[in-house]
């Protein structure tokens, strides 16, 4: 991976934090996009102690703001001219309805739309960096998932699960339409499930439940085994050429039958380009 740069959001912690580690001891170049400095910091240094000469530097970004997101794309492409892997990692759940300031379902928001803003802000510079590839990291969750285009922001019978199967179905989706709108430019797009693994994504997101999920969570393997399939699909050789795909621990799975519904994905896109004012 040397000569490499790789962008990892939600890198503070987790698989994210498992993930930037892993690429920067294979030589990436590894841009860590975390939402609080102090974590990002801390996680930056801890990856740099592990690792000699290790290149890692801190970008700082709310998924929950838009504007946020988009004055990340604007500081990236100030600092760098090419980007050869995008790891969309950032998530959150939340165990009652919550809204951002932009006006949207937090946790559809975080784990995908701001993404998909992402993603778009930074596809030219993917496509100038080609061979270059973008991960979207979703989760087995989104075989429960449903769009439902009358009630994406959940207004009406909002439950944790049911958002975050949503956002991961989402995912998978916008995986599959901008595989399709990137054939032949060099920049694969794949999804994948890290496994269940013990995260903070679901720290404190359980409500009264939270007490078993903290528990469970000391049986779970840790984020380092999570991160195995988005360093493969980063790294590999074995993936170069791969596009279109969803992975659960390194095999090509198929993934729910709604989320290879291309109708369903045009109308997602259709629907994110609006409430992220895209095109520019």
């Amino acid at each position: 991976m040397a000569q490499r740069t790789c962008m990892v959001t939600g890198a503070s912690s987790g698989i994210g934090k498992e993930t930037s580690k892993k690429l920067a001891e294979l030589g990436a170049t590894v841009v860590m996009v975390c939402r609080n400095r102090k974590r990002g910091e801390k996680a930056m240094s801890e990856i740099k102690a592990a690792r000699d000469h290790a290149r890692v530097e801190l970008l700082l970004a709310d998924f929950a703001r838009l504007d946020s997101v988009r004055a990340l794309a604007e500081e990236f492409l100030a600092k760098h001219d090419s980007l050869h892997v995008l790891i969309n990692n950032a998530g959150e759940v939340n165990v009652t309805r919550a809204v951002t300031v932009d006006g949207f379902e937090a946790t559809f928001q975080v784990d995908y739309l701001s993404h998909f803003l992402l993603t778009n802000l930074l596809v030219e510079v993917l496509k100038k960096s080609a061979p270059s590839r973008i991960i979207n990291v979703s989760s087995a969750s989104h075989y429960g998932g449903h769009l439902n285009f009358d009630n994406l922001q959940m207004e009406k019978g909002y439950g944790v699960m049911k958002a975050y199967s949503q956002a991961k179905l989402a995912q998978v989706l916008f995986t599959y339409e901008l595989s399709r709108r990137l054939e032949g430019t060099g920049v694969t797009v794949n999804s994948l499930h890290p496994g269940t693994v013990a995260t903070n994504i679901w720290k404190n997101s359980m409500g009264p439940l939270s007490f078993v999920g903290n528990v469970s969570r000391l049986f779970l393997p840790g984020p380092e085994k999570g991160a195995d399939t988005p360093v493969y699909l980063a790294s590999s050789p074995e993936v170069e050429s791969v596009t279109g795909k969803y992975y659960d621990h390194r095999l090509e799975k198929q993934s729910s039958v709604e989320s290879r519904d291309q109708a369903m994905a045009k109308k997602l896109w259709d629907e994110s380009e609006k409430m992220t004012s895209l095109p520019l």
